[in-house]
């Protein structure tokens, strides 16, 4: 029996709400049929709090494309909204909610996840963050025929990406992005020809990438050189690797590696190289609190450091 194609277009529902899936979603709805997009509800955010729509909301209603935030999709009325829309297949980037069976089986080809790891490597939540700070050198995405489990189910297609010491958090999201949008048109494309074909993941090679925790920001310089780099770049621009200077907080949003030692979380140089347990790194891209990203040599024209001196 032959396998059951997409129609093309296909009627795509589309499920995912920051940055990340806006490109998916994008590249989409050039090709397919977008019939209806899911959201994360409206967040408060900024000084006032005011509740605001998520990245794919607004990209949706600018596109006229009918938007729905659901706060969860476990009740009847939900999940039956959900399959009225007959839909040839849901793209899933980032949601942030759990899909139930009922929602996973409802689109005639079911969903599939664009996720920003090589599986079965950094299951979860945070990823791109993880792989950084974990010292990997290559990354990816993976497309995921979703299943009830978390970031458990057949592999469809995977691409690789390099990954170096100067690589942050916030350039390979973009690279990932991109990538995550070619990928799903190819495995849409493989889908209407009835040659989508899909391996279970491995059993060996499991990691999880939890989300990261707001401890995870301050700067520990008692790790070596290249751990303290990689947690710096893993978390930049956000949240923000960070160090208190002068009663100060400062985000330290690109470093390189440099020789030097000394005490860990000592300035051990004017041009601000900071000893390590072995090696030092020296912050090149800074940000003071309420202030916009500057270069370490901006910083130090406008901040007195003092010498010897000691951040941990």
């Amino acid at each position: 029996m032959s396998k059951p194609q997409l129609s093309k277009p296909g009627r795509i529902i589309f499920m995912g709400t920051p940055d990340f899936a806006v490109t998916a979603v994008a590249r989409l709805a050039r090709v397919h049929d977008v019939i209806c997009v899911y959201t994360q509800p409206p967040r408060p955010a900024g000084r006032g709090q005011a509740e605001r729509p998520s990245p794919v909301q607004l990209w949706a209603e600018k596109n006229r494309i009918e938007v729905r935030a659901h706060k969860t999709l476990k009740s009847a009325d939900a999940q039956s909204q959900f399959s009225a829309l007959n839909a040839d297949v849901a793209v899933v980037a980032a949601y942030g909610l759990i899909l139930p069976q009922a929602v996973l089986d409802a689109p005639q080809h079911g969903c599939l996840n664009i996720h920003a790891s090589l599986l079965p490597r950094w299951r979860g939540a945070a990823p791109i963050q993880r792989a950084i700070m974990a010292n990997d050198t290559e990354t990816g995405v993976t497309i995921m025929q979703m299943d009830a489990g978390l970031d458990t189910g057949a592999m469809l297609l995977s691409r690789s990406v390099a990954i170096s010491d100067q690589t942050t958090a916030g350039e390979l999201h973009d690279v990932l992005a991109n990538l995550g949008g070619d990928l799903i048109l190819e495995a849409l494309s493989h889908l209407a020809q009835g040659a989508l074909n899909s391996q279970p993941q491995p059993q060996m090679g499991v990691t999880y990438a939890a989300k990261i925790d707001k401890a995870e920001a301050k700067v520990n310089f008692d790790h070596d050189a290249k751990t303290v780099l990689r947690q710096i770049h893993g978390l930049s621009p956000f949240p923000g690797a960070w160090i208190e200077l002068a009663g100060e907080r400062i985000k330290l949003l690109r470093a390189e590696l440099v020789t030097g030692q000394g005490h860990p979380g000592d300035v051990i140089t004017p041009d601000f190289t900071i000893a390590c347990a072995q090696r030092a790194i020296r912050p090149t891209l800074v940000q003071r609190a309420g202030r916009s990203a500057m270069s370490v040599g901006d910083f130090l024209r406008g901040f007195a450091l003092p010498p010897h001196t000691r951040l941990a």
